[in-house]
């Protein structure tokens, strides 16, 4: 029997490009959350700043929130560019916790502005905790039926997506959640920008949460910058 499972969505205070800053914005959200996993949004550890320069997993900037996460036993789901071949930049999901700092999935459905300054992903992505199979996902992918579907044929247990939305396009961060529940029946948990960022988001959406298996609202933030939900899934 594998144990309830903890996971905590968060959409904290991001600096534009300011990675040493927020990574100790995210490792304090870590030390605050109590859970086992805890998302970020799209890329949380720069903001959306198509000038911010590729992270590399062993970035010093990043020790405060491996330490964190080392202290509380915790995998932290963030938002970073990276680099990859011939000097391409895609849009990432580090995967951080005691084992250290790795690049968990590359966004595969890119959307607005993003073609013009990333290359996507080539597959959807699983990772195991404790148990528990998590499927990635990063913004315009959960509105892509065919991600979720292709993720979910990897089985999983769990849809975990950072993403960003203007504040008027709220609505959208449930209704995707509640269609990735109701076709395949998993949980789905959602950390969604908020404050301002770049890329014409004055004012994002937060409403970061997480979704039953049966499509209900189980925890769910605000739109205020800091917020947090959290739920234990079993």
């Amino acid at each position: 029997m594998r144990a309830p499972l903890i996971i905590a969505v968060a959409q904290p205070l991001c600096l534009p490009c300011d990675v040493a800053a927020n990574a100790a914005t995210h490792a304090a959200t870590v030390r605050s959350a109590g859970a086992r996993v805890v998302v970020f949004p799209e890329l949380s550890l720069t903001g959306y700043e198509f000038d911010a320069p590729a992270i590399t997993v062993e970035d010093p900037r990043l020790v405060p929130l491996l330490e964190a996460c080392v202290e509380t036993r915790t995998l932290a789901l963030a938002g970073a560019p990276v680099g990859g071949e011939e000097g391409t930049m895609r849009i990432a999901m580090l995967a951080i916790d005691a084992t250290g700092a790795r690049v968990a999935y590359r966004k595969m459905w890119l959307g607005g502005a993003e073609p013009d300054h990333f290359v996507p992903g080539l597959e959807p992505a699983v990772i195991e905790v404790d148990g528990w199979q998590l499927g990635l996902a990063i913004c315009k992918d959960t509105g892509v039926p065919q991600h979720a579907a292709d993720t979910a044929a990897l089985g999983i247990d769990v849809y975990v997506a950072g993403v960003l939305e203007a504040a008027e396009d709220a609505a959208i961060v449930e209704e995707r959640a509640k269609r990735v529940a109701a076709d395949h029946r998993v949980w789905v948990a959602i950390a969604s920008f908020a404050g301002s960022t770049g890329g014409g988001y004055d004012r994002a959406a937060g409403g970061s949460g997480i979704w039953s298996a049966d499509g209900l609202v189980v925890a769910q933030a605000g739109p205020d910058v800091g917020a947090i939900a959290r739920a234990t899934l079993s």
